[in-house]
């Protein structure tokens, strides 16, 4: 994970629930060069053909809502998307994001200081967003280490391999 993430932002509005970010028609594909296709085809239907990676979702209340399932922001990792910003997150959707690796960060307000397409700087250890065209910015308490840490890794399961692999082998049987 970068310090500072910039990128090109998409805008959305309140309670973009899991279904607006990949419909439930899609629950069966597991292949992410599927699902980035298909990703928020509701609520954005050019999204998906028109992003580039390293652009910012910005969105506000309520983002993530609904179903618990990880296909929403699986969907949106395979689409290259660098961040997701948004006035505030479903908790599950929030947490599954983070363990996928995807910078994911509650700034209340942040909807409304960007339209479509301005370009957004986000200082995630100091904890400001700013939008690189207007200068307006708000600031967000900055994430815990530990889920800075996931992100760095490039995800929980990630984090995990990297951990199982440092361990120092032992010869030893384990005892039961």
């Amino acid at each position: 994970m970068r310090e500072i993430i910039e990128g090109r932002v998409w805008t959305l509005g309140r309670d973009v629930d899991t279904d607006q970010i990949i419909s439930g028609k899609y629950l069966t594909i597991i292949d992410p060069n599927i699902l980035k296709t298909k990703v928020l085809e509701i609520g954005l239907p050019e999204f998906a053909s028109q992003s580039k990676p390293g652009d910012i979702l910005v969105a506000d209340a309520n983002f993530g809502s609904g179903s618990s399932r990880e296909h929403a922001p699986q969907a949106l990792r395979a689409a290259g998307v660098g961040a997701i910003v948004a006035d505030s997150f479903a908790r599950i959707f929030f947490r599954n994001s983070i363990n996928l690796g995807i910078p994911t960060i509650e700034a209340p307000g942040v909807r409304a200081i960007f339209d479509r397409f301005d370009v957004a700087r986000i200082e995630v250890r100091r904890g400001t967003i700013t939008n690189v065209r207007t200068g307006a910015s708000v600031s967000f308490p900055p994430l815990p280490q530990h889920l800075i840490d996931l992100l760095e890794a490039g995800g929980l399961v990630e984090k995990v391999r990297r951990e199982l692999a440092d361990r120092p082998s032992s010869q030893d049987p384990v005892s039961p």
